[in-house]
């Protein structure tokens, strides 16, 4: 009987033991699954530096191939590139990944509110309007957002110049050029006699001008970068593409205070001249060139793998003196996300008391830990403008090197 309780406890034990080993099984390959996709497939680490992963459960590097060393143009930096695998517990492979190391660049770091004008390049459609009960430009298959090139062969580059091609147009159809998501497309619009004027019934947009800050200039190029994201139309919230833009300096005469669900913003005035040239416009944030700047303080580039939950401050220019620093948290890592690198959120008391947490204008403001420039402040929560989004620093700086130093984009 004794014997029989034994096989039965034996049985027993060994069917909840498999069950257990099952369930760990599943979950570990759960976490495989998951890193798989979370994690990056190319990390950047600083020469004599490791890899390393900000993640829950361990995670390793085994280098898989010999490096490569090549130089990038203005051989300023180098580059060695090697394939490693990430293995979870050191023995569980995950995938492969591309790991580059290079010579840790020193970017001055800047925080101060600039000026910006942009001309687009051709002119955005940022609303529609029925005359009479038809819309010629809708019935043409035009679309809001779209940026119209030419008219009639005519390139344009103002509303005025829409306006008054279309006015001259007699009703007669007008051959409209236009680009969405990147890709040309061309329609014929008959404008209708509305008033004594020929429309079409469409709102075009041509520049924008605003304030943000200043993230680094890089001291060998004269490139910099700021705002951490794109100017985009106030309408269609679409990035406005770049034709002709300027920088200027901006005199801070005060703020609104940010309050849940009403997002404040620094107020300014532009003063004095051009100090740059604006070159891109893209979901990394705005960059071009400049000569005007004084040899500020320089700071060392933070990679994302080098990023830590926790302490970390921004530098940030509320008033019409120098930039200051205000202390963060950094709540979320996120390498995966496209839109979205870093949560952060604003732990200083004396920022919260003054502004309510990040005011818009303080996009571009630099985020700074372990004495390192590992990211910008992108965007402000409406619900808690104690918090917000950041980019990665190493990904602004990606984009800047987009530039040559003349100012010219490179190809690629």
């Amino acid at each position: 009987m004794k014997r029989k309780r034994i096989k039965i406890f034996l049985k027993a034990f060994t069917k909840a033991a498999a069950a257990v080993t099952a369930a760990v099984c599943t979950a570990v390959m759960g976490f495989v699954g998951y890193y798989e996709q979370a994690l990056p497939d190319c990390y950047t680490t600083a020469s004599g530096g490791e890899l390393s992963f900000n993640t829950i459960l361990p995670i390793t590097a085994d280098a898989k191939e010999e490096s490569i060393t090549v130089y990038s143009e203005s051989e300023i930096l180098s580059v060695t590139t090697k394939t490693a695998e990430l293995e979870l517990f050191g023995s569980i492979p995950i995938k492969e990944v591309k790991e580059e190391t290079v010579n840790r660049p020193m970017l001055m770091v800047c925080g101060n509110a600039f000026g910006i004008k942009l001309v687009t390049d051709g002119v955005m459609i940022i609303d529609m309007k029925e005359i009479s009960g038809s819309c010629p430009a809708e019935e043409a298959g035009l679309e809001v957002g779209d940026v119209i090139e030419a008219i009639n062969g005519e390139r344009v580059t103002s509303n005025s110049q829409v306006s008054e091609i279309i006015k001259d147009s007699g009703g007669e159809e007008c051959i409209v050029k236009y680009r969405r998501n990147d890709e040309e497309h061309e329609c014929s619009v008959r404008p209708v006699l509305n008033e004594g004027s020929y429309c079409a019934g469409m709102w075009v947009r041509d520049s924008s001008a605003g304030i943000g800050t200043i993230t680094f200039i890089d001291p060998e190029t004269g490139v910099f970068a700021g705002l951490g994201h794109a100017v985009c139309d106030n309408d269609t919230h679409d990035p406005l593409p770049l034709s002709d833009g300027s920088i200027s300096d901006v005199k801070i005469n005060g703020y609104t205070k940010s309050e849940k669900g009403d997002p404040g913003q620094l107020i300014g005035e532009f003063c004095g001249s051009q100090t740059g040239s604006l070159l891109l416009n893209c979901d990394g944030g705005v960059y071009g060139v400049t000569d005007e700047y004084d040899d500020g303080e320089l700071y060392e580039l933070g990679f994302s793998s080098e990023i830590k939950l926790g302490k970390a401050y921004i530098i940030a220019q509320i008033d019409d003196g120098e930039p200051q620093q205000f202390e963060i948290s950094i709540e979320k890592v996120s390498p995966s996300d496209s839109e979205h690198d870093l949560v952060i959120k604003v732990t200083d008391e004396r920022l919260i008391r003054m502004t309510g947490g990040i005011v818009q204008g303080m996009s571009g403001s630099p985020i700074i830990q372990d004495g390192r420039l590992v990211g910008a402040v992108t965007h402000v929560f409406v619900d808690d403008p104690t918090g917000g989004y950041g980019i990665f620093a190493d990904r602004m700086y990606e984009y800047s090197q987009s530039l040559s130093s003349d100012g010219e984009e490179l190809a690629g």
